[in-house]
């Protein structure tokens, strides 16, 4: 098998071909500086989309978390509860507000945040007498955690929870919208997520006097006056109209990107899921997810070789594959602050040791997937 010339991307931008005329819009209007029309309807458009009462556009997803703390009042010697299993963008945020974070294992069925971990987290915490002021739960890979047994234990402490959805907008719970069911959820548009705006956010809560601080705050914290007047700290972080009418595009063909994404995993799964020693992601039983990503692990013991040589095998062919998340507790950023694990030993050590993410745009052609699964079947020794 020959090296592959053109590179197969783990999950590059997908435009839809209706980006140009929103676009042409803001430039025909002038409305090419921060915010416009196009801000106020691609809040309304996502709000109406996950059924929330609200949304917040901003210039990433980290900082509609970054909001989502302050809006709590986390601050200096606070505790926030955090997945461990997740990018560095959600944990971040809480260093921040100069808070501690405090991070929870997963738990083995949807490899999101684990209920028994927390469990145990909390109960140490009341002991200690510093609850956290808030639990950042991350939806990983495009799947909703398990969200009824972790409000069920966050509201007997009465913490709020903030849902992490950068990665699962189109997902569902329960028939409710991935994001919608904490306090205050985040959505990313990173040229990678499910939709994009080449970069942005977005914060979603039914508390509509919360959202209007964050607007405030994300604005310079401008108060009303005919000259440039401040009371309080804000912070540049609105999403620009241009940006915003890219997003009112995408949103516009983001349940066939869903589709696509899907369709992608049950490919890999029909090609490879059969393999000893090759467990995909599970798709847990209460929802709906997107399959962002197709991820799965590898039993070295059974396979013969690791996840991080498949990785360097799939290299040599041009194709871009990726370990899962490294879990926040072993950043050198983070090696100083708590973690407690699901039940006798960590789940998210083992994800990422044997995890793989395999390509999974939603503009990933058969073709293309083909030449992938072959390359992986060749890097494993399979023929099946």
């Amino acid at each position: 098998m020959t090296k592959q010339v053109k590179r197969i991307y783990l999950s590059s931008p997908h435009m839809s071909g209706k980006e140009q005329q929103f676009v042409d819009d803001a430039f025909q209007s002038n409305w090419i500086a921060p915010l416009g029309p196009h801000v106020d309807a691609f809040e309304k458009e996502i709000a109406n989309y996950v059924k929330c009462a609200g949304a917040v556009a901003m210039c990433s997803g980290t900082a509609a978390i970054h909001l989502s703390l302050k809006l709590l009042g986390v601050g200096k010697g606070d505790t926030v509860f955090c997945s461990t299993l997740t990018f560095v963008a959600s944990a971040n945020p809480i260093l921040y507000q100069d808070a501690d974070p405090v991070f929870i294992d997963s738990e083995p069925l949807s490899w999101n945040m684990s209920p028994a971990a927390l469990k145990k987290a909390l109960i140490h915490a009341k002991s200690m007498g510093n609850l956290p002021k808030a639990v950042i739960v991350v939806n990983l890979y495009g799947q909703n955690a398990d969200m009824d047994s972790l409000l069920a234990i966050c509201n007997e402490y009465n913490v709020p929870v903030i849902e992490d959805a950068a990665e699962s907008l189109g997902a569902n719970y329960r028939h409710k919208a991935s994001g919608t069911l904490g306090k205050f959820g985040i959505y990313s548009f990173n040229g990678n997520k499910m939709i994009t705006t080449s970069g942005g956010g977005i914060l979603v809560s039914d508390d509509l006097d919360a959202l209007e601080k964050a607007r405030f705050w994300a604005t310079q914290a401008r108060d009303p006056a005919r000259h440039y007047e401040h009371s309080e700290m804000g912070y540049n972080y609105r999403l620009s109209n241009i940006l915003a009418a890219i997003g009112r595009a995408q949103l516009q063909v983001l349940d066939e990107r869903v589709t696509a994404r899907r369709a992608v995993f049950e490919r890999y799964d029909s090609e490879l899921g059969h393999l000893d020693g090759i467990q995909f992601i599970p798709e847990a039983s209460y929802g709906r997810c997107t399959r962002w990503l197709t991820a799965l692990t590898i039993d070295p013991t059974k396979v013969g070789v690791s996840a991080s040589q498949v990785i360097d095998e799939l290299a040599l062919y041009n194709i871009e594959a990726r370990p899962v998340w490294k879990p926040m507790h072993l950043q050198p950023l983070f090696k100083q602050y708590p973690y407690f694990i699901h039940g006798d030993s960590s789940i998210s050590d083992v994800l990422f040791k044997n995890g793989i993410c395999l390509p999974s745009g939603s503009n990933l052609t058969q073709e293309d997937q083909s030449f992938v699964i072959d390359c992986f079947k060749r890097a494993i020794g399979s023929d099946k």
